[in-house]
């Protein structure tokens, strides 16, 4: 069963159950863009405690029940995964998962992210207080019919990302909203209604109000997108950006820096670290860290990442020009095809190091990363003490080997003797 036949299946006993029920929010967006919704969420009338009687406690989690949110449980199914630039392919298994939300309205947002309470109520109150008409929309996958109260469909053939109602009290609502109309935009190639932008830009000074962790999930979604330039030009437009990159405003206000970054990011064949890099990478050499690593709240994974990158693409596009003990170990890095986008994104064309680097991948392990002529177990049996000498002689050998200087564990024996 896939995930879009369980949707299916939530809504039939639903309504089999002689209750309104239909997708609503992102799916119906996707569907009517002709993308594969990568979830369903489903909307009803029925309250809650109807929702966990008719699909059994067992099957429900009621995680966000005091909104009116029931998680349905569907079944575990095999899937198959793709390999990427840093992950192997292969099965795995995974569970079908529906929120099913009572229609609402929401009373009160005094933190300006998160209401304060719900009010049940019907299909179209619930449309409306949602964030963009082109999340507003309703869909009966029973009937195959489109429900729509908030000119969604209008705005999806105009290409336009309007705000439902007022959109100052749609962002004083949820904060949050500024990101993800700015996400949306660029993602769908989308423009910004005049009003919503406006809104946008008074409100952008408040995005502090909300997490670091919920505008990390931001970043991390627009910047991973092949449409990261366009996200990042909107956020500066928007105002966002010195907000939530407030390290790099002077950076914004150079045209020819600003010009340089863009034109990156948008020949940039990568994922969130390769394009952080990217963006940051003036910040991160300057400063040495950067404070938007923990306002984002990035993990210490993509922290080390991003500052490897930065340290070390310049490397790996002078490759051709560098001894091969100096290159080699940077090849072998867990973040090394990440370096390798970014340097490819400074080049109109491709380099000589870049593409050698590239072809080095591909060699087998043997050629890429033979074993060492020496370990410190030899230096021992050499009468080679230990101390602080013994890694930089270890390291010398290393490096002799890689560069061809020494073919032979006996001239690595010589060699370390003689240094």
């Amino acid at each position: 069963m896939t995930q879009r036949e369980f949707a299916i299946e939530v809504v039939e006993t639903l309504q089999a159950a002689g209750y309104q029920a239909l997708w609503a929010g992102g799916c119906v967006r996707d569907q009517m863009l002709g993308c594969d919704p990568k979830d369903y969420d489903v909307a009803t009338d029925a309250h809650p405690d109807i929702v966990r009687k008719l699909f059994g406690k067992n099957r429900t989690l009621p995680i966000g029940a005091s909104f009116g949110v029931i998680t349905v449980l569907g079944p575990k199914v095999i899937i198959n995964v793709e390999n990427d630039a840093n992950a192997e392919g292969g099965t795995q298994t995974v569970q079908h998962v529906i929120e099913v939300a009572t229609f609402r309205r929401d009373t009160g947002y005094s933190d300006g992210r998160r209401p304060e309470g719900v009010e049940f109520t019907d299909a179209r109150e619930d449309a409306i207080r949602r964030d963009f008409t082109i999340n507003g929309m309703f869909f009966d996958p029973i009937k195959d019919e489109v429900i729509d109260y908030v000119g969604g469909r209008e705005d999806l053939d105009s290409k336009v990302i309007r705000a439902i109602g007022n959109p100052h009290e749609r962002i004083e609502e949820d904060k949050l909203r500024m990101l993800r109309g700015i996400r949306f935009a660029s993602t769908f190639d989308f423009n910004i209604d005049p009003n919503t932008l406006a809104a946008i830009q008074n409100h952008a000074g408040e995005i502090g109000v909300v997490s670091g962790e919920r505008i990390g999930a931001e970043m991390r979604r627009m910047l991973a997108n092949s449409k990261r330039a366009s996200a990042v030009q909107l956020l500066r437009k928007s105002k966002l950006l010195a907000e939530v990159v407030p390290e790099g405003l002077s950076l914004c206000l150079d045209d020819q820096n600003w010009n340089c970054i863009l034109e990156r990011l948008a020949r940039l064949d990568g994922d969130f670290e390769s394009a952080a890099a990217s963006l940051l990478e003036p910040i991160i050499l300057q400063q040495g860290t950067a404070g938007v690593f923990q306002r984002w709240k990035l993990s210490n994974s993509e922290r080390k990442s991003i500052q490897w990158i930065c340290k070390h693409w310049r490397s790996l596009d002078q490759a051709t020009e560098l001894p091969w003990s100096q290159v080699q170990p940077l090849i072998l890095h867990v973040s090394a095809k990440r370096a390798l986008a970014v340097a490819d994104s400074w080049n109109v064309e491709p380099s000589q190091g870049v593409a050698f680097c590239r072809e080095c991948l591909k060699w087998p392990v043997e050629k890429l990363n033979p074993k060492p002529f020496l370990d410190g177990a030899d230096l021992i049996s050499l009468g080679i003490k230990q101390g602080p000498k013994f890694k930089q002689i270890l390291d010398a050998v290393r490096a002799a080997q890689l560069d061809r200087k020494i073919e032979t564990i006996e001239q690595a024996k010589q060699f370390a003797r003689a240094y």
